[in-house]
């Protein structure tokens, strides 16, 4: 397919035309994150108001899940920050024992 002649690029040669361009200009990727997830909220919203047949309500459920979940999180962080000490005490006494070992070898390497 030909095009038109006024089509073409111009005589201006460092500038290409505007369909050959390969980057866009994109703005901040935190901020379309943001607004990516503010959308989903309010189509989550709109969707629970629909099937409850009132928004209330599905903020209401909205609010059940959110509760559930952070119940939940401050149930287990005690337990998993204790799990988590016992492991980095373990692993410190493993790295103690090892840095010991490694000195009694230098030291009896240093004496012969």
């Amino acid at each position: 397919m030909r095009f038109p002649e006024p089509v073409r690029m111009a005589d201006d040669g460092d500038h290409s035309p505007v369909w050959a361009r390969s980057k866009r200009r994109r703005g901040n990727p935190f901020i379309s994150l943001v607004i990516t997830l503010l959308a989903l909220f309010g189509v989550l919203t709109a969707v629970l108001g629909v099937k409850e047949k009132s928004l209330a309500a599905g903020g209401a459920l909205m609010d059940g899940w959110i509760s559930a979940a952070v119940s939940k999180v401050r149930g287990e962080a005690p337990r998993v920050a204790d799990e988590a000490g016992e492991a980095a005490g373990a692993a410190a006494a493993r790295a103690g024992e090892a840095a010991q070992a490694g000195a009694a070898a230098a030291s009896d390497e240093l004496k012969k």
